[in-house]
């Protein structure tokens, strides 16, 4: 087996590769999960790491095939889903290999693993895909009901082809909540009551039908109507002891009430596909569809179709509203609504986590995300639609950037979605400018994030992250983000002193600091000094050293002799006004000192 080293001081199982020794010696295998975009497609969804195993000498040949496993975690599999192998190679073209193996064990190692046997190297990666079934029509005809859904069959009478015709059939199933999701987006949806799976169909021979195909599935019906029907049993024998009675006097009347009582909601149903993707959808109103008991409808078919689906509507509705729910709902079949979460560390508030999460497991995320010490705010973003392999790129703005190392900063950053994986980013923040933000107590920034869709990515196995604004690109959204300030650590004593070449100024400001020292720790309110000064520099003095007296009072006394001339007798104005504070005894101490020169 081979073991990848993943960058982040600890070791991480790639594979396991079961081939003669002196093939292993020349093999190479790497984890290469950026690249994860290039190797789904829709309907997929990517359930393990992305692998790269290739030749490290091409003079040397590998002896195929050669089995290889892959550790992987799938959630939710389901009846309509399979494991899958794909590999891909330098040309981008792809091969499905079903694994000989889902086995939990690889020597020592307890894990779920995909194995496969291999005829060629390339880029690996293990998909849940939709299961495909695969059969074939004998010129007698076939009736076969799909193995992923047995309630949906196909009927092919004899002669529908000339000669052998094989069929591979994969099944979407339509949530009835994804519908109410779509009614809910748009009004012009609401006749919309349910829908059927999308059914996609390969036809290789491309034989023309010589009869119609009969196809039964499932397309559930309108609750209204099931329970007005439940409604109408349940009064139908009182209306009969009614007809009885009434009968005899308004029999006219009786007869109408009882016409309009057993009127039932009308539902219609509507075939759309299309033949091929290039034409698009239709819808086929010549089709008849018929209602069968338990919720299943069943149509024939002349003429082969790609894909198709029945929707059931409770009121009339143009066909050009019925092509946009069809667009609407394949769409929405291959997206997943996320959202993005950026979390603080609570006793480190520099170091983040930002993660996608599918919207439907954001609580079972936050939750884990808390217990891991993660917090907010900021909260997470609204929700949006992405599909399996688009990606989020997102940079910081503002007086706060990122860094990945804790050296390298303000990159842009990725995130690839992927919903049966979960991609995260454990990133350290710090300020741009330590003296911005000068008036709020948080240094602020904006991470701004960009969604990225397949369509827009280059198909090259490098993929380098653009160093650009994104200036023709709106964001998908923004989060605000704060970073609280550093405490400093000044010592204001000295660094407030005036420096003076003058021996009498230095005098000064020892014997001020002297006496704000003793007068502070008395608790003298700056009012009590009764110094002529105004209130504005009281004012100024309280803002400039908010939490120390000594300070504040020193700042206070400068202020003070400044205003003063310089002929002024400064001691004895300051032991009048000593004196009339009521502190006589620094008064006299003060006279003590300036007469014999005491400094400190």
């Amino acid at each position: 087996f081979l073991v990848d080293e993943s960058g982040k001081n600890e070791c991480e199982v790639a594979c396991f590769i079961k081939a003669p020794e002196t093939a292993l010696e020349n093999l190479k295998c790497k984890i290469v999960n950026d690249i994860s975009s290039l190797v789904v497609d829709d309907s997929e969804e990517l359930v393990s790491n992305v692998i790269s195993i290739e030749c490290s000498d091409d003079g040397k040949t590998i002896p195929f095939p050669i089995n290889v496993a892959i550790p992987f975690t799938s959630c939710f599999r389901g009846n309509y889903r399979e494991i899958v192998v794909k590999v891909t190679d330098v040309n981008f073209q792809s091969n499905y290999l079903t694994p000989i193996s889902l086995e939990g064990y690889q020597g020592n190692h307890k894990e779920t693993f995909a194995e496969v046997k291999i005829y060629q190297l390339g880029v690996f990666s293990v998909l849940s895909c939709l299961k495909k079934q695969t059969f074939t029509v004998p010129k007698v005809g076939l009736s076969q009901k799909l193995s992923v859904d047995s309630r949906i069959s196909f009927y092919y009478p004899p002669e529908t082809f000339s000669s052998p015709a094989p069929m591979q059939l994969k099944v979407q199933p339509i949530e009835p909540s994804l519908v109410s999701t779509l009614k809910a987006r748009h009004d012009m949806y609401h006749a919309v009551v349910s829908a059927s799976a999308l059914v996609y169909v390969q036809h290789p021979s491309a034989q023309p039908f010589n009869s119609s195909v009969t196809i039964t599935l499932p397309c559930p019906p309108n609750p209204e109507k099931k329970r007005e029907e439940d409604e109408t049993e349940h009064a139908r024998a009182i209306r009969a002891t009614v007809k009885r009675v009434a009968t005899a006097y308004h029999p006219r009347a009786v007869s109408a009430s009882l016409r309009k009582n057993g009127e039932n909601l009308s539902d219609t149903l509507k075939l759309l596909g299309h033949r091929n993707k290039e034409e698009g959808w239709k819808v086929f109103d010549d089709v008849i569809i018929q209602n069968a008991r338990n919720g299943l409808v069943s149509f024939e078919l002349n003429e082969h179709l790609e894909s198709f689906v029945v929707i059931r509507f409770s009121f009339l509705l143009e066909n050009t509203y019925l092509l946009l729910f069809a667009r609407a709902l394949e769409e929405a079949v291959c997206s997943t609504m996320a959202n993005v979460i950026l979390y603080r560390k609570r006793e480190n508030p520099c170091k983040i986590v930002v993660l996608l999460s599918a919207s439907k497991e954001l609580t079972c995320e936050l939750q884990n995300l808390h217990k891991e010490g993660y917090f907010g705010p900021p909260e997470p973003t609204q929700q949006f639609p992405l599909r399996e392999g688009e990606q989020i790129h997102f940079r910081f703005r503002g007086n706060i950037f990122a860094s990945e190392n804790g050296k390298d900063f303000g990159k842009v950053y990725r995130l690839i979605f992927h919903s049966q994986r979960k991609p995260r980013l454990k990133l350290q923040i710090k300020e741009v400018d330590e003296f911005g933000n000068h008036s709020s107590p948080h240094y602020k920034g904006t991470a701004v994030f960009y969604k990225i869709t397949r369509e827009m990515m280059t198909k090259k196995w490098e993929q380098p992250l653009p160093y650009g604004e994104y200036q023709h690109q709106s964001p998908l959204c923004k989060l605000a983000l704060t970073l609280p300030k550093h405490e400093k650590l000044i010592n204001r004593p000295r660094s407030t002193r005036r420096i003076s070449s003058d021996s009498s100024e230095a005098l000064w400001d020892n014997l001020l600091y002297w006496l704000a020292e003793e007068l502070a720790e008395d608790n003298t309110s700056l009012l009590a000094l009764c110094l002529p000064v105004r209130r504005s520099v009281l004012q100024l003095v309280r803002l400039k050293c908010p939490d120390n007296l000594t300070h504040q009072i020193y700042e206070l006394l400068c202020c003070w002799k400044k205003t003063l001339p310089r002929s002024a007798d400064k001691q004895q104005l300051l032991s009048r006004y000593l004196r009339k504070s009521g502190r006589s005894d620094l008064s006299e101490e003060l006279c003590f000192k300036w007469q014999n020169k005491v400094f400190t």
